[in-house]
């Protein structure tokens, strides 16, 4: 792997520490119901849409080959997948690779059968996992675009979706991302489907490994390391350790390295929903490659990973940011969101794992002597408008503004609250939101 100049990475790193997204004119918001019943008596909370859902991702199952049915069978009944996103094609499995044209013939079946809400894809196998120079997740995610290619050691092209606030890609930018349920045995990708389902809204103290190797030309996301503990180290527990590996530990939410193995991730314990991949050319090449192939961390307890599928060099860009992911995850979006937001040139990898995974989603309330308090990390930095009503669908009125957040963990405190519902909107000008 060759090293190349970090301009393009510290230009990253720039917009993240400025917390605003990369295209912030192509963002969109919107509501939907998210709460948690504590009290009974206590007032409904409705909180800005922030995530994708089961309504909003199809699942690709290759009818051809009996794995792919069982995956996406089991995952339509844990995660509760409507029918009408259920995707069936047809080819001939056992190819790590697929042509251009048989990919062009079942995208285009693909798109024919996928409902116009959907705004995600998740597949359901381990191979294919390239179509010709792409990643396959990045042609269902784009299509075959020769852009997203690269001969020898270029950019790519970038990601609209990187960084960005949107809660709808497609809706907003055109693109449905992909992330691949992957596993070489029915047993790996259930236990895997398992782990994200029990994740969800876990609030997980577990501790991110940001471990900076001695392999200078993996190694390049370590520079920025330091200074992420101390931007993110408030919203969730981060260790920057100098070695090859770590092992032994009992709490990993996040692990991000760059070798070409990792050494000992069996010792360690992950938390449900943790996230961990390396920084190498040819983890994504995930039943035969010459590294460590990615499928090694979702068998040690990951929930995702990421990994190349082609010599990408080491562009930090064609790599998560684990700022970027770490910040969007805690925000509460689901995996597939916060793993495809932090890649600005995803061509040349794929994305593995279980999509809907949510950690930090939802909300709790509770009620007494009429203060609600609303905890909650999905509400995205950025000012709010409370408002009232009793019956869902109005009238409202507005009960607080000003209401403004970071990241992280939020707690809500509401008085003299003596309405039903309760609405958190975004502000929209500074009178506030339209009613």
């Amino acid at each position: 792997m060759q090293e190349k100049n970090p301009l393009l990475y510290c230009l990253i790193v720039a917009l993240f520490l400025l917390l605003t997204p990369y295209r912030p004119e192509l963002g969109r918001a919107a509501n939907s119901s998210s709460a948690l019943d504590l009290n009974a008596s206590r007032p409904s909370v409705i909180l800005p849409k922030n995530n994708l859902g089961a309504q909003d991702l199809a699942v690709i199952i290759n009818d051809a080959d009996p794995l792919s049915v069982k995956i996406g069978n089991y995952y339509q009944t844990r995660r509760g997948i409507p029918q009408a996103n259920m995707i069936h094609v047809r080819f001939t499995p056992g190819s790590t690779v697929m042509n251009r044209e048989d990919f062009t013939r079942i995208k285009a079946e693909v798109d024919a059968a996928t409902p116009h809400q959907i705004q995600a894809f998740a597949l359901t196998w381990a191979k294919p996992y390239r179509v010709d120079c792409l990643s396959i997740t990045t042609a269902f995610a784009f299509g075959f675009d020769q852009k997203f290619c690269a001969q020898g050691c270029i950019p790519t092209q970038q990601s609209l979706y990187f960084n960005s606030t949107s809660v709808a890609p497609f809706t907003d930018f055109g693109l449905r991302p992909a992330m691949s349920l992957a596993g070489e045995s029915f047993e790996e990708v259930k236990k895997l489907i398992d782990r994200g389902v029990q994740s969800d809204s876990t609030y997980p103290a577990g501790t991110g490994y940001l471990v900076d190797t001695s392999d200078q030309h993996r190694n390049v996301r370590a520079a920025e390391f330091e200074h992420l503990q101390k931007v993110l180290g408030g919203i969730v527990k981060l260790e920057h350790i100098k070695a090859d590996a770590i092992e032994n530990k009992t709490d990993v939410l996040f692990y991000f390295t760059g070798r070409t193995r990792v050494d000992k991730i069996s010792t360690n314990t992950f938390v449900p929903g943790a996230i961990a991949d390396h920084l190498t050319s040819t983890g994504g090449q995930l039943t035969d490659s010459s590294q460590m192939s990615s499928l090694r961390w979702l068998e040690a307890g990951a929930t995702g990973s990421y990994g190349a599928v082609v010599e990408p060099c080491n562009y930090p860009a064609k790599f998560p940011h684990p700022g970027v992911l770490i910040a969007h995850y805690t925000s509460g979006q689901t995996l597939i969101e916060s793993y495809w937001k932090s890649v600005a040139m995803p061509g040349q990898g794929i994305f593995i794992g279980e999509p809907l995974a949510n950690p930090y989603g939802g909300s709790q309330s509770t009620f007494n002597n009429n203060v609600l308090t609303i905890r909650t990390h999905a509400l995205a930095p950025g000012c709010y408008t409370v408002l009232g009503a009793n019956f869902i669908v109005g009238p409202f009125q507005i009960l607080n503004r000003q209401l403004c957040v970071g990241l992280g963990r939020k707690e809500i405190k509401l008085r003299n609250v003596k309405h039903q519902y309760v609405k958190i909107v975004p502000e929209t000008d500074e009178k506030g939101p339209k009613q």
